[in-house]
């Protein structure tokens, strides 16, 4: 999406700063009586670029509707990221089906070592450096919601501090 097209790929206008980006588009089928009636199902990921980001799916018989409804459904699932430097807080692995997505934080320059989906959902989440690693099927659907599952997992420290009662001071010195 260019500085100058106010519209999203569906071409309804964009909430202010969000992007989205289709990840897969699929020719699916439903056989019924006369024959196979065929519709499109469209992946598609949202977010601002800071520390937002959310998937939808979308399916219909013309394309454009598809994505149009993908991203539709993904500003109602945006997710709030944890996100330290440019990069997460800490490992995680997202699981989704047979999918597991182990995350590294990366150092400041490093940059995303991913592929796929899984890059495209760290970009759009403001993620500047992470290593990224898919194990377990390829499918798009299960490598996407693993992704956003490993993403979920991140919390701030002040978030953990909370959670343990104890102030963020204990755990920024390495004790916790």
């Amino acid at each position: 999406m260019t500085d100058k097209n106010p519209f999203g790929v569906g071409g309804e206008p964009v909430a202010e700063g969000l992007q989205d980006r289709v990840i897969h588009v699929a020719r699916v089928a439903k056989v019924v009586k006369g024959g196979r009636r065929f519709s499109f199902s469209a992946s598609v990921v949202v977010g601002d670029g800071v520390s937002r980001v959310g998937h939808g799916l979308g399916k219909a018989t013309e394309v454009p509707e598809a994505i149009r409804k993908g991203a539709e459904q993904a500003r109602k699932n945006l997710t709030e990221i944890a996100i330290v430097d440019g990069t997460i807080p800490f490992s995680a692995i997202g699981c989704h089906g047979s999918s597991r997505v182990l995350m590294y934080p990366g150092r400041r320059g490093k940059g995303i070592i991913a592929g796929g989906a899984v890059r495209v959902i760290v970009e759009l989440a403001g993620i500047s450096d992470i290593v990224c690693k898919v194990h377990g099927t390829k499918n798009f659907h299960n490598v996407i919601r693993a992704t956003m599952d490993g993403l979920t997992q991140m919390i701030s420290i002040a978030e953990y501090a909370a959670f343990r009662d104890k102030s963020v001071e204990y755990f920024a010195q390495g004790i916790g």
